[in-house]
């Protein structure tokens, strides 16, 4: 099964589960299926992420051109709260966020196309995140965005001990400081 969101290119996604007595089985990903569904992508690279602490923020992250990324998210162990970004200038939804809770428990899934920023917060201990992307990973083109940025209005879950922020995502500049890199 798959949803659009308020912004309808990003959509959630939920993947078929069998459950047993001895546990589960699904097919998390099948090129075909997403394709038929409205998601024609084609991955290049899985990466895999650990947070120990609930209030791990990632993100706000993106790719410019011509290795943007689009991302195919989902939890393995855990839970988190999930942004994208619009931040194509030409789209009527341009500076707009959808968010939505991934967990390991839920089994849903996000895809977020290439033009959008991406970030989550950890909302529970030793959370996993597992996602594909549709181009390598390039230090070269790769911005970060404030995620507490007033501009973007992200409601943020509370976060007791404040968000637990990288260097890079701590000094990332706001939306109105970034170049038109999606027009």
């Amino acid at each position: 099964m798959i949803e659009p969101l308020a912004l309808p290119d990003v959509k959630l996604i939920s993947p078929k589960i069998f459950r047993d007595e001895r546990g589960f089985f699904s097919e998390t990903y099948n090129q075909q299926t997403l394709a038929e569904l409205g998601v024609a992508a084609t991955f290049v690279q899985d990466n895999h992420s650990l947070s120990r602490a609930a209030g791990v923020v990632r993100g706000l992250h993106y790719q410019r051109p011509p290795v943007a990324q689009g991302k195919l998210v989902r939890v393995i162990r855990g839970a988190i709260f999930d942004v994208a970004v619009d931040l194509r200038r030409s789209s009527p939804t341009f500076g707009q966020h959808v968010t939505a809770e991934l967990s390991a428990e839920n089994w849903q899934q996000l895809w977020i196309p290439p033009g959008f920023a991406h970030a989550f917060c950890t909302i529970q201990p030793d959370t996993e995140v597992v996602y594909k992307v549709t181009a390598p990973y390039s230090p070269d083109h790769e911005v970060s965005l404030r995620f507490d940025d007033p501009a973007l209005g992200i409601d943020w879950p509370s976060l007791p001990g404040g968000a637990i922020l990288s260097d890079k995502d701590r000094d990332a500049p706001l939306l109105a400081d970034l170049p038109a890199d999606f027009d």
